[in-house]
């Protein structure tokens, strides 16, 4: 049995995989603001066009979200 929650992004028990900006930054987790700067700067990907509408590919933003750089973890010998 699957079970849908509100915030998945299914739309008819499909998940889309062009995403519109505000659920592009919604995907991974951050706002809308830093999405576009994360685009300008190059750690995110740039839309595509479907005739005048943007969107987002979403296999490329998890490409790029993988990309990102890991939290150092601290090292107990440091200490």
């Amino acid at each position: 049995m699957t079970t849908t929650h509100a915030n998945d992004n299914q739309r008819g028990g499909i998940v889309p995989r062009g995403l519109r900006r505000v659920d592009a930054a919604t995907y991974i987790c951050i706002s809308p603001s830093l999405f576009d700067d994360m685009v300008k700067d190059g750690r995110m990907p740039s839309p595509r066009m479907i005739n005048s509408r943007t969107v987002w590919d979403r296999f490329e933003l998890d490409e790029a979200f993988e990309a990102l750089p890991r939290k150092e973890a601290a090292n107990p010998w440091d200490a």
